[in-house]
């Protein structure tokens, strides 16, 4: 149990899956899912009691069962402890000072990175201001390649996102071309369905494939979702192996923890 007490009030928290989502900024899914914090003061009660809490923790209380979990077994069969080892001491308010000190420069921050886990760093994001987030990522140096470069100091890339209530092909082209006409979509183009049909699916990744492949635009296409994934999958198999054209998948383990 984890408890802090403000203004003579004395707030506990059950496990550290329950101060986690607490301390998180307000979010009207976490409200849906009745995880988050009732009060502004709950919240901050929640991040205090957070700040304590050593590093370690988190490898010893994971937040998905392990055995029931491939993304925590991952996590925790791959751990860097050697990479750990020079922050292992902190506690995560610790970990907030440490990132926001000179000590903690480019060539650090990638020397610790494989030993930090997402739940490490979903912790100390909730103790910091996003000037903080942004002076701490302004450190780090992550280059990637595909169709474009991403990543270079002094650079920022934008994720466009080309949504349509209906799923509308009209409606969702009609929106990419807007977003690209202001130069957004650089670092990824993706959708988030609002239905599950598979073959309505399919056409709208051949839509935007055929979009950037026609006019050969330096982007990539993003499948998002669990279930989409699932249905992408199902359509390589029906298709005999060819699927659709889906550069990336990504589903956020921010995602998992609610479900």
């Amino acid at each position: 149990m984890y408890q802090a007490t403000l203004s003579r009030r004395s707030y506990r928290f059950n496990d550290l899956r329950q101060l986690m989502a607490k301390a998180s900024p307000a979010r009207s899914g976490d409200y849906l899912a009745e995880v988050a914090a009732e009060s502004a003061e709950e919240r901050m009660a929640a991040r205090l009691a957070l700040a304590e809490v050593p590093l370690k923790t988190f490898l010893q209380q994971v937040l998905v069962p392990y055995e029931e979990d491939e993304v925590t077994r991952l996590i925790i069969d791959s751990h860097d402890a050697v990479a750990f080892a020079p922050i292992s001491h902190l506690t995560v308010g610790d970990f907030r000072d440490w990132l926001l000190s000179e000590q903690a420069d480019s060539a650090m921050l990638a020397q610790v990175a494989t030993g930090i886990t997402p739940e490490m760093a979903a912790a100390v994001s909730k103790l910091m201001r996003n000037q903080d987030l942004i002076l701490v990522a302004k450190k780090c140096r992550v280059v990637t390649r595909f169709r474009n470069t991403l990543g270079l100091p002094g650079r920022i890339s934008v994720r466009l996102q080309p949504n349509h209530p209906t799923d509308s092909l009209q409606g969702i082209a009609a929106s990419m071309l807007d977003g690209l006409l202001y130069g957004s979509g650089d670092a990824v183009v993706g959708i988030n369905p609002a239905s599950d049909s598979l073959p309505l699916l399919e056409k709208l990744n051949y839509m935007l494939d055929d979009v950037i492949q026609r006019f050969a635009i330096p982007t990539t296409v993003l499948r998002a979702d669990a279930r989409h994934q699932h249905a992408a999958a199902d359509g390589a198999r029906r298709a005999g192996g060819s699927g659709v054209p889906v550069d990336r998948r990504h589903r956020s383990r921010q995602h998992r923890l609610r479900h």
